[in-house]
């Protein structure tokens, strides 16, 4: 009889484990019969910096992986048929770990059958009352309480729109927000501000409703002046910054939705990279969309490019670097895997606690799980 009949383990091969930095995961190997020899688990666990490294090598440079991240650590031999080994959570991401048993008279090790245990490490303060408060900044202030569309304005709005204008409301701002977050954050007990998109959007031509569709941004790195008050001391990106940090000082945190899978129409990007841009056979720009809906408003991105991958890692650092604790990334599962993975390694590497949200409800299952797990979305 094999020896391999003889050795279990504990998480079982296959198992996928979510844990959060601070836990501790341990691996116990036993046997039918004792046990005289070495056991050893080569994991990349705790190594999630190196890991991170080479991913983005593989895409900057065009190295490939070598599992320099991949190390082998003891077990302890507890009792004549178990061995055990327990280690701490210490980085957040995505890792891997597999059992061996070295027998006392031969040098080549017996491997534990079955696939790699995964252990998936989120941030540690998101372990528990995790509430988001869904934030649209367009509909605080006078638009909370109906505003423009409370008021008799219907006949005049008409005729502007057939005469082919653009009628906007007023918008709702920044400080509207702000000066409810003692009740969201507060009093409905919200750890989370989850805002709709707050880039510069179309109101002219491919304009979709009243506003302009947030997810069709016209820059992924500017903010939207009509959610900001007209102030001659504070620009719009110095309005958003003081919600982030109203929501901070509140003990909170602030996630932002981000449409990267596609622009709106006439973005910066068909002028600066039109090469980036989806087009078909007779050089028509492709619009996504899903259940049979085509958005107009919006033009496709090819990710095909990796210099893309590069430029939207850049987008999310930006935010980073003003204050953003995480994103809901909307048709995140448009997006092809390696590109994720590239973008959360890039992001994590300098913020490491970065929340990524996956939206997938347009997506097939399996790519929601592979996202979820192998491109370490919360």
């Amino acid at each position: 009889m094999s020896i391999h009949s003889h050795l279990a383990l504990k998480p079982e091969p296959g198992s996928k484990l979510l844990r959060y930095r601070g836990d501790t995961v341990t691996f116990i190997l036993t046997s039918t019969r004792p046990l005289k020899g070495t056991a050893l688990l080569r994991t990349n666990l705790g190594q999630g910096s190196i890991s991170r490294q080479q991913i983005i090598a593989s895409v900057e440079k065009n190295l490939p992986g070598l599992g320099r991240d991949w190390f082998d650590i003891p077990m302890t031999n507890v009792t004549p048929q178990q061995f055990k080994l327990r280690l701490p959570l210490t980085d957040i991401g995505h890792f891997k770990a597999k059992a061996m048993f070295i027998p006392q008279d031969r040098q080549n090790p017996v491997w534990i059958p079955g696939p790699n245990v995964t252990i998936n490490v989120e941030p540690a303060d998101t372990c528990c009352g995790n509430v988001i408060y869904n934030a649209f900044v367009r509909q605080f202030g006078p638009n909370k309480a109906g505003g423009f569309f409370s008021q008799n304005y219907g006949d005049a709005v008409q005729l502007l729109d057939k005469a082919g204008y653009a009628a906007i409301p007023p918008s709702g701002t920044f400080r509207d927000l702000i000066r409810e977050l003692d009740f969201i954050l507060g009093r409905l007990g919200c750890r989370f501000v989850q805002l709709l998109p707050i880039h510069p959007t179309p109101t002219t031509y491919a304009r979709m409703g009243r506003f302009g569709s947030p997810y069709a941004a016209l820059s992924f790195s500017h903010v939207d002046p009509s959610l900001a008050e007209f102030d001659s001391k504070a620009t719009p990106l110095e309005q958003f910054i003081e919600l982030v940090e109203a929501v901070h000082a509140r003990n909170a945190k602030l996630l932002m939705d981000i449409a990267i899978n596609h622009t709106g129409w006439a973005a910066s990007l068909h002028e600066t990279h039109p090469e980036w841009l989806v087009r078909g056979s007779k050089g028509d720009i492709k619009v996504p969309g899903a259940w049979g809906v085509r958005w107009e408003d919006l033009t496709k991105l090819n990710y095909q490019h990796k210099d893309l991958w590069q430029y939207m890692a850049n987008v999310f650092l930006t935010w980073c670097n003003r204050g953003v604790d995480g994103f809901r990334c909307d048709a995140g599962y448009m997006i092809p895997i390696p590109a994720w993975q590239y973008i959360i390694a890039v992001v994590r590497e300098q913020f490491p606690d970065t929340i990524f949200l996956l939206e997938g409800l347009g997506g097939k299952i399996v790519v929601t799980r592979e996202l979820l797990d192998a491109a370490n979305f919360n």
